[in-house]
């Protein structure tokens, strides 16, 4: 499963998503303040972050620009906060944020968000790795490359979702494959369904009605 950093300055937030993240089969590193955060980025670059707006040293938001400008955003960001503005969400959003959970958070949501930016996060590292495996962007899925190429890929992403694939029932893990493969292009094509569909292969209404059964989100920006 994915390597989860939460950084949040209350004690009782950080534990309770540890446990639910934990339960979940992810490992969870915390960080109570901007320095916490800073040294656990560069221990070991998480999968994910889930980053709190409002903390006492340095706040979230000038950390993701902080690591936006240095290029440390190598990983989705989801922020958290329970007062923060609208204008806030969208100048998080602007920098690099893949998403804003508003505290208090949902179960439901949380692992909706996480799914959604682990399942960004893989596709980023799919799309970066194929032009030094000799592929273009986008021609191979995960599910399709042999044993020994997902083996020797340099990306661990690779190997995750391969892993994801062969150790469930047959119909999870296609089901899971669809998944990431009609969000990987609804991404590249900018949520536009009719270039979807015409690469896909697949009529509108089919597609509409394959994309609800697999729980795909329509209505996030995508860019």
């Amino acid at each position: 499963m994915a390597n989860i950093l939460v950084v949040d300055d209350e004690l009782g937030i950080r534990d309770l998503l540890c446990e639910i993240l934990n339960d979940e089969g992810h490992t969870v590193e915390l960080a109570e303040n901007a320095a916490q955060a800073r040294a656990a980025r560069l221990r070991e670059a998480p999968d994910l972050v889930l980053l709190d707006i409002w903390m006492p040293d340095t706040d979230g938001v000038t950390l993701l620009k902080e690591w936006s400008t240095s290029g440390a955003l190598t990983m989705p960001v989801i922020m958290m906060s329970g007062h923060a503005t609208i204008d806030t969400a969208v100048e998080a959003t602007r920098i690099g944020a893949l998403a804003f959970l508003e505290k208090p958070i949902t179960l439901q949501k949380l692992l909706k968000a996480v799914e959604q930016g682990l399942t960004r996060g893989a596709l980023r590292k799919l799309t970066q790795s194929m032009p030094s495996m000799g592929m273009s962007k986008g021609t191979v899925a995960v599910a399709d490359m042999p044993v020994s190429a997902a083996e020797m890929a340099p990306e661990p992403a690779l190997q995750v979702n391969q892993s994801f694939m062969l150790d469930k029932p047959l119909r999870e893990g296609r089901d899971e494959y669809e998944k990431a493969y009609f969000e990987f292009h609804l991404i590249k094509e900018n949520g536009s369904m009719t270039r979807v569909a015409e690469k896909t292969g697949l009529e509108r209404t089919h597609l509409y009605r394959k994309l609800k059964q697999l729980g795909v989100d329509l209505t996030r920006k995508r860019g």
